[in-house]
């Protein structure tokens, strides 16, 4: 059966073109649930209008059926809460320059 730390680590291989970090690092990914092949991913984006918006999604659905075991996946996109640069990892925040 699939794990939520194997899911979680090829989340880090989806990235935001825009931004050129990937979806963990960016604080884009807010929750993960593996249900023995079922895994359900809460994320969001940069912002409503996100133009990458579908790509990062096919990327993370990609992603997630890589884990050996999962069958199926299920994506819901939420702007709540809202994504704001305080969700990115610090080393995010030091590379794009926040603070």
């Amino acid at each position: 059966m699939p794990t939520k730390e194997e899911v979680l680590e090829l989340m880090r291989t989806v990235e935001d073109p825009e931004l050129g970090m990937d979806i963990v690092d960016l604080g884009l990914l807010y929750e993960v649930e593996v249900e023995g092949p079922k895994v359900k991913i809460l994320y969001s984006l940069t912002s409503m209008g996100c133009p990458a918006g579908p790509l990062i999604a096919g990327d993370i659905e990609r992603a997630a059926r890589e884990v050996e075991g999962v069958e199926e996946v299920d994506l819901e996109l939420t702007f709540d809460p809202p994504w704001t640069p305080d969700k990115m990892s610090d080393d995010a925040k030091f590379i794009l320059g926040f603070g």
